[in-house]
């Protein structure tokens, strides 16, 4: 079984998370959800716990950031085109989300970002294939 990743985040109103990253083409797993999360799919193997902030405290004992005003984490998923970069931070910002930096743009990288409406950055990065396996 390979390797998987459940990030898990905290958030102030599920409901509106689950309608943002719906929009974005992602889907949910609903065996891992209920009023208090959902497991958000990305791919097969990478997945996001989007919990409601009671919820999320519950596996802490520190506070819990305000990712409006602190940064707890960056999040980067990788696009297999420039193109497909530009669709998924595009449709992000259409539903609701904001920008977060300038794009990136290297001779074999490019990448952009955006906030969600809890504020937690995402990246998107295309990698040209020959730099990688170089």
């Amino acid at each position: 079984m390979p390797t998987m990743i459940f990030v898990n985040l905290p958030v102030k109103d599920l409901e509106v998370s689950k309608t943002f990253f719906t929009s974005l083409g992602y889907s949910f797993n609903p065996r891992f959800s209920d009023e208090n999360g959902a497991c958000l799919v990305i791919s097969d193997t990478i997945f996001a716990m989007l919990l409601t902030e009671p919820r999320f405290k519950d596996f802490t004992r520190k506070e819990v950031a305000d990712a409006s005003a602190v940064t707890e984490v960056i999040l980067c998923l990788s696009a297999e085109s420039r193109e497909k970069v530009d669709t998924l931070v595009d449709a992000a910002l259409a539903a609701g989300g904001s920008p977060s930096g300038e794009p990136q743009e290297y001779e074999f990288m490019y990448g952009r970002s955006f906030q969600d409406p809890d504020h937690h950055l995402w990246e998107v990065v295309w990698m040209d294939p020959a730099a990688v396996t170089g």
